[in-house]
């Protein structure tokens, strides 16, 4: 049996490769046939506009380009451990969906020979479309040029992009090797184990103080330096070097794309096939409701894992920054945000086929609503709390108008998030099986669209109460939280009211059941 490539096979092997890029394209125009090309068009153009402006506005603010002294010396002593804080953000995303996000899923694709590398390539592209990953690339570039200022932007933005696309390459790449070993036997308990040991490493790390000088010894240092010095050809050498990482990572991400998938994912299967003692009959039906939704939202593997990352993830970033209670204000919002996108956006979707079996049972209309919407705050309000949790570890014991804006301004954040879910749930239901750790509630598109308003909402409250926890009083605080929680509650309500209408709730749930 042959152990190396002979003569004949490198030539199919290449045109393998050639074969999974061009089924990529075929891929794209597929998902481009199926949406709104005015939508698309219009989200495509902000946000070409927003990546431009990040980079050219900050180059020309007061202070920027005087890398001697100043905030812009500053910026560019922070750069190098920001281009290690994007590689930790591609990687803890790309592992926690399990190789990265499906360009097609699985279900459409079934009876197509779509190769596993044609999915990694898709993968790949699919990263940009997230919030995290804009906001943190916006920064990256902004804080280059304000360091550098507008004489030397665009260098900047040449060597920061390759980095950014290198970076998420190289996540890509560990992704698709962690979910290969999660595959294996035993793997599961082998990377949770790892993922424990390494958050206990990372706070001895912060609590011994040694967390800062290995940051600045990261290799990451020496792109930063080759960006900002230019001097002898060392940024040619830095763009020629952050080039070869890019291209190494995405041919080196398809072996173990490969890998995975001659491997069954077990923690999916381990799903499907656990087995579920029966419990005793609730004593309503609106209960038993709550508990049928229940069971699909924690047992559905994509929504476990995003529910980790997002509530440990920002807690541990408030325990090693030592946020205040007037900055801890801010995460409630933010991790809300992620768990609606999680599944709350397309709500319905967690029925699928079943769907059409439970608007069969005697079971009013608004009792169904309220069972979802419930369960939906209930696990959004798991998320925060968990995070809010783990921040005031170090933030120390809140007065009575920090401890007033913090708790106003999560259930306000939680309203204003649950409103809008269920709100475009109602108006753009998608069929979605939520059954693979690679699957999302929505197409790209929309779920660029959806997490942009949530952001966009939850942070501007946040910065409300954030603020009032440092010069407002507890009265104002909860008059400024009755206001907008009472705006919140009237647009759930009226989406509760539509509910009830037969022709509304026969369009979601036959389109969800599809």
């Amino acid at each position: 049996m042959p152990t190396g490539l002979s003569s004949t096979e490198l030539p199919r092997i290449l045109a393998l490769e050639r074969r999974a890029v061009a089924d990529l394209g075929h891929l794209l125009r597929f998902r481009a046939a199926t949406a709104s090309r005015r939508r698309t068009l219009l989200i495509g153009s902000a946000f070409l506009a927003l990546t431009l402006a990040a980079t050219v506005v900050p180059a020309y603010l007061p202070g920027a380009g005087a890398p001697g002294a100043g905030r812009a010396r500053d910026a560019l002593t922070l750069l190098p451990a920001a281009f290690a804080g994007f590689q930790l953000l591609s990687l803890v995303a790309a592992i926690a969906s399990g190789g990265g996000r499906e360009l097609v899923s699985r279900e459409q694709l079934v009876a197509y020979p779509v190769s596993p590398t044609t999915d990694h390539l898709g993968a790949l592209l699919l990263a940009p479309l997230s919030v995290a990953w804009l906001l943190q690339s916006w920064a990256l570039l902004g804080t280059a040029a304000f360091g550098l200022g507008p004489a030397r932007t665009a260098a900047a933005a040449v060597g920061v992009l390759l980095w950014i696309a290198a970076a998420t390459a190289i996540a890509q790449a560990a992704a698709w090797s962690v979910e290969g070993v999660r595959r294996l036997p035993h793997g599961i308990a082998v990377v949770r184990v790892g993922a424990l040991l390494l958050g206990v490493l990372a706070a001895w790390l912060q609590l011994t103080g040694r967390l800062g000088p290995l940051l600045d010894a990261l290799p990451t240092r020496w792109f930063v330096v080759g960006l900002v010095d230019g001097a002898n050809g060392r940024w040619v050498l830095t763009v020629a070097a952050e080039l070869a990482l890019l291209l190494v990572a995405v041919v080196l991400g398809a072996i173990p794309a490969h890998l995975c998938a001659r491997l069954a994912p077990r923690e999916e299967h381990d799903v499907d096939s656990a087995l579920h003692l029966p419990r005793p009959m609730p004593r309503s039906a609106w209960a038993m409701l709550v508990r049928i939704d229940r069971a699909s939202v924690w047992r559905a593997v994509p929504v476990r894992r995003g529910l980790l990352i997002l509530s440990v993830g920002p807690g541990v970033v408030a325990v090693a920054g030592a946020l205040t209670w007037p900055q801890l204000v801010l995460l409630p919002g933010l991790v809300a945000s992620g768990g609606a996108l999680l599944f709350a956006v397309n709500a319905w979707c967690l029925d699928g086929r079943g769907g059409l079996w439970r608007e069969s049972l005697p079971i009013g209309p608004r009792a169904v609503f309220t069972a979802r919407a419930w369960v939906c705050l209930e696990f959004l309000a798991v998320a925060s709390a968990i995070t809010v949790g783990i921040g005031c570890l170090r933030a120390g014991v809140p007065d009575a108008r920090e401890a007033t804006a913090v708790l106003a301004g999560w259930l306000v954040v939680l309203g204003q998030v649950l409103s809008a879910s269920l709100r475009w749930a109602q108006a753009r239901p998608y069929p979605v099986d939520l059954h693979t750790a690679r699957s999302t509630p929505a197409p790209p598109m929309a779920m660029v669209a959806y997490s942009s308003r949530l952001a966009l909402t939850t942070t501007l409250t946040s910065l409300i109460f954030s603020t009032l926890a440092r010069d407002g009083t507890p009265v104002v605080t909860i008059a400024v939280a009755v206001v907008l929680g009472a705006w919140s509650a009237l647009r759930l309500r009226r989406t509760a009211v539509a509910w009830v209408d037969p022709v509304i709730r026969a369009r979601v749930v036959t389109a969800a059941a599809l």
